[in-house]
């Protein structure tokens, strides 16, 4: 399209001759403008998405700006070759144009013309004043002068004039013809114009133009009369007139084209740049589509490339037609990309079904309670499921230490199972970890490869401490039921027996009264003393079911510590209770019981560290917290009193107490109660309280709440 529009226009300019005002010529300049707007939109996309692709180092993208710039050079180069030769020659032939021989002929040409035409208007001027005085002469040597007199003075001034005058006129100043002169026909009149009596009223006379009547004409005022004009006219050559207008025209547009040559260079210069546009951007447009084409199979290959190294073997790229090098290069890739496929999809299968193998053993392992550690031929520890790591309180610190560092309890058994030769072992061993004593049923077995070989040795093991608790509390709870059954029965009549002696025979001893008096009142005193154990015995083999009904925790708490502060004094209590009320169904007695014994074990460890002796100004002190959380009541009571002993487990179980006069039944049915409601119990060390050195106890009670007394409840603080 390029080249016909530069034709087109060439032609339209040129040999058709259209001029600059034609319609032609605006259409195909507009068509022009455009195609080159079009053509630049274009070049310029593709050399954004070409920078853009090379900002991007996109595949390819070097090679085809390469390939843009070298089309480019070769569309230009040439071009700016020829413009610069084309501006040369055609200022070369603008100079011969405009040569000072050229502007004097035409200078001269202008010169004679002017001369004939100036030569015509004088000598009409001259005569048409002439004949005026003359009539202007006569006016003032009569008086009054009718239009017939002003006739025959016109008639005969008009023949006296020697080059003669083809018409003469008396006119007023609205054109009428007040007297004529000889031959001066009414047919002939042309009035003049409100602009020619205009001029010469101001000027005195005026030359009117009528070269289609081939006639010169003045128009002069006739100062003695009053609004009267002389209208003459002379016949003239209107053909030389016409030449001398056309003379004057070209040697005008002659000097308009010499000052204005420099634009007239400009023109040529912008048409052919304009012409030279069209054709570059023709030309750089098919320059980068033919250097796409040439870079996009390039580019496709080594982007392809790229995704195959970073593990994309699914890449194909577009085969070409034909069979030279870069068709064959990119069928070559695709038969590489799916060998490459098909190898890897088969090791995936087998990767993923050897990992699906695996994470099912390891979900077997993880999911089970029991724990499980795998150990290799030498003991070392190689595997640990997160049951095992909780039993054992372990971290990956213990991964590849052998099993008697990891865990000493164990190695006694490894040891003697490696030196009796057995397959599999089995004990019941105990463990501490943080704190607290645990009994785990420990069994071992070898592991064998195909050949018979050892490959190892798997430890599993359980924590079977509350079973073993179930099972004490299970016999203490037989046992306290058989005596509280077979000492129960007798204390009613020996307090009775002991009674009626004291009444019956107090006053037969004599002096001996007193005597008995004190045993029979011994007798009732360990009689009774006898019945609060057995019913000790009692509470903890017999528990009664809780009476529930909704109860305020907040008040249920407040009540008890009241009790414990008045019954207490040398304690001070440091509270933290949430807001009330806190609904929860409960037995208020029961859980009565449970934080009274709870407070009061708190005291009675107090009292005990005491009696080891305190520094000085160490200050008794029991905190007690309360606050809801996750649909419970949590209550933590803590002390600063001697602490919880290692073997913290079995606090819990019957006749287990640190303390001298204890009978260890308490914490057993503080359990018990707590359970029977749904809470927990828990014992742990206490946070160390100011200017103390050491960490008492904390025991954190977790009790349900009804449902319409979950809240979220505010602290507070009463000291």
């Amino acid at each position: 399209m390029g080249p016909v529009l530069a034709l087109t226009t060439y032609l339209i300019l040129g040999p058709l001759g259209q001029g600059a005002s034609s319609n032609a010529l605006r259409t195909i300049l507009l068509t022009d403008l455009v195609y080159v707007l079009a053509v630049a939109a274009l070049v310029l996309i593709r050399v954004a998405r070409m920078v853009a692709s090379r900002r991007a180092q996109s595949a390819g993208s070097r090679l085809h700006m390469r390939l843009t710039g070298a089309f480019a050079a070769l569309a230009l180069v040439p071009t700016v070759t020829v413009a610069v030769f084309a501006g040369l020659t055609v200022n070369i032939g603008l100079e011969g144009w405009f040569s000072e021989r050229v502007s004097q002929v035409i200078g001269n040409s202008l010169s004679a013309a002017q001369a004939y035409e100036a030569e015509h208007v004088s000598g009409l001027e001259i005569d048409a004043r002439a004949l005026a005085e003359f009539l202007d002469g006569n006016r003032s040597a009569t008086f009054f002068m009718n239009e017939g007199d002003i006739r025959v003075v016109l008639a005969s001034g008009q023949s006296q004039i020697q080059r003669g005058l083809k018409l003469a006129y008396v006119i007023d100043g609205t054109g009428e013809i007040r007297a004529r002169g000889e031959r001066s026909y009414l047919f002939y009149f042309e009035p003049p114009s409100e602009e020619d009596f205009r001029k010469a009223s101001e000027e005195g006379l005026t030359i009117i133009r009528d070269l289609e009547n081939s006639e010169l004409r003045a128009l002069v005022r006739l100062d003695a009369f009053v609004d009267r004009y002389l209208y003459v006219s002379r016949d003239v050559d209107a053909e030389i007139f016409t030449l001398l207008d056309e003379t004057r025209e070209t040697a005008k547009l002659y000097h308009q084209l010499e000052n204005e040559r420099g634009r007239v260079l400009f023109e040529f210069g912008l048409i052919y740049i304009g012409f030279a546009l069209i054709l570059i951007l023709a030309a750089i447009w098919m320059g980068m589509w033919f250097a796409e084409r040439l870079s996009r199979p390039v580019g496709r290959l080594t982007g392809a490339a790229q995704r195959v190294g970073a593990g994309d073997l699914d890449v194909q790229v577009m085969e070409e037609e034909g069979d030279d090098e870069i068709a064959m290069l990119g069928r070559y890739f695709n038969q590489m990309t799916r060998q490459l496929k098909a190898q890897r999809d088969t090791l995936l299968d087998n990767t993923r079904q050897i990992e699906r193998r695996r994470r099912m053993f390891d979900s077997v392992l993880s999911s089970v309670t029991s724990g499980v550690v795998g150990l290799d031929a030498e003991g070392r520890v190689s595997f640990v499921n997160r049951s095992a790591e909780r039993l054992l309180g372990w971290s990956e610190d213990h991964q590849t230490l052998t099993l008697s560092v990891a865990v000493p309890e164990f190695g006694a058994m490894l040891d003697s199972m490696k030196e009796g030769g057995g397959e599999v072992a089995q004990e019941e061993i105990k463990v501490t970890r943080n704190g607290r004593l645990e009994n785990l049923l420990v069994r071992m077995s070898t592991r064998r490869r195909e050949n018979g070989s050892l490959e190892g040795y798997v430890v599993a093991f359980d924590d079977v401490t509350n079973l073993v608790t179930a099972q004490r509390m299970a016999a203490w709870g037989d046992v306290a039921r058989r005596i509280a059954h077979e000492i129960k029965n007798p204390l009613t009549p020996i307090q009775l027996s002991a009674e009626r002696i004291r009444r019956k025979f107090a006053s037969k001893v004599g002096e001996d009264s007193d005597t008995l008096e004190q045993m029979t009142d011994v007798i009732v005193r360990q009689t009774n003393d006898l019945r609060r154990i057995v019913d000790e015995f009692s509470k903890f083999a017999r528990m009664p079911e809780p009476e529930r009904r909704s109860i305020d925790v907040i008040d249920l708490l407040s009540g008890v510590i009241l009790l414990q502060e008045t019954g207490q004094p040398d304690v001070r209590f440091h509270k933290e209770i949430c807001d009330g009320p806190v609904q929860a169904d409960l037995d208020g007695t029961m859980i009565s019981q449970a934080l009274t014994n709870l407070i009061k074990n708190a005291g009675e460890a107090i009292e005990s560290l005491i009696e080891k002796g305190v520094a000085e100004g160490f200050t008794p002190e029991i905190r007690i917290a309360c606050g809801v959380e996750n649909g419970q009541a949590e209550i933590f009571i803590s002390d600063n009193g001697v602490g919880l002993p290692e073997d913290r487990a079995r606090l819990f179980e019957p006749y287990v107490t640190t303390r001298e006069k204890g009978t260890g039944l308490g914490l057993p049915i503080v359990k018990k109660i707590i359970e029977e409601h749904g809470g927990t119990l828990i014992l742990s060390d206490a946070a160390v309280f100011e200017n103390n050195d050491h960490a008492g106890a904390m025991a954190e009670i977790r009790l349900p709440l009804a449902l319409d007394g979950t809240r979220k409840a505010g602290r507070k603080n009463d000291k």
